[in-house]
């Protein structure tokens, strides 16, 4: 039985889930203006709550992306940090899993095409088939205009871009009941992590990149200040 720490930031919503073996509990935080802000307090108050030290956790899982530029270094810098100061092996979580994951624990949807609001008129999208052993991905994760998603198959359609981009999508069968509420959360990164751990499929600290599929390569000098504080303060957190 695993203790997974698991954090999730690339959209507004920040949360934190710590999963010892079946037992979950998470925090969560939206409308702050940086998940700088919470992230860390709220995983502090996890391993409170289950009286666990870091250091008896795993892994730690978090949400790769894609996802907000900003939200993705965030969940990086942090779980660096933690890693760092704790010696866990990392397991990076794409954010379109996690949505399909939440989307079969909530309708017991197999088939899932997961939509993530991208901003400057894309989205973010994949589709994915459940299994015994896991999520096989069926198309991988892309960038574009919402109008050029294509499902393939009877899907099961979830992510806030449904609303976004409603009109674009008002001619899919899939954005009939499509659940545009269900979005990363760090639960479902939690339980994805834990299996993926079980299988071996942890990364070195210094491996945990973002998942970008915009092609922006470049930090600005604020987002280094962002990065490098997150790492600092979770390696004093540690």
């Amino acid at each position: 039985m695993s203790i997974i720490l698991a954090l999730e930031t690339s959209t507004e919503l920040a949360s934190a889930a710590l999963l010892n073996g079946d037992e979950l509990i998470a925090r969560e935080s939206l409308g702050v203006q940086t998940h700088s802000e919470t992230i860390l307090p709220m995983i502090q108050q996890l391993l409170a709550q289950a009286g666990i030290a870091l250091s008896r956790c795993d892994a730690i899982a978090f949400g790769v992306g894609p996802g907000s530029f900003t939200g993705v270094r965030t969940a990086c810098g942090v779980v660096q940090g933690l890693a760092f100061g704790s010696d866990l092996p990392v397991v990076p979580v794409v954010t379109l899993e996690a949505m399909a994951q939440a989307c079969f624990e909530s309708a017991q949807s197999t088939d899932v095409l997961s939509i993530l609001d991208a901003r400057m008129g894309e989205v973010y999208w994949a589709q994915y088939r459940h299994h015994a052993d896991g999520w096989q991905i069926v198309v991988e994760p892309t960038l574009s205009a919402a109008v050029n998603v294509q499902a393939q198959g009877v899907v099961q359609a979830c992510g806030n871009g449904l609303t976004a981009y409603a009109q674009d999508f008002s001619a899919q069968a899939f954005a009939v009941n499509g659940l545009a509420q269900l979005m990363p959360h760090a639960s479902q990164v939690a339980r994805l992590g834990a299996k993926a751990f079980q299988q071996g499929r942890t990364i070195p600290l210094q491996d945990a990149q973002p998942l970008y599929l915009r092609n922006k390569v470049a930090l600005t000098t604020a987002e280094r200040q962002v990065r490098d504080s997150e790492k600092n303060l979770a390696k004093g957190a540690a």
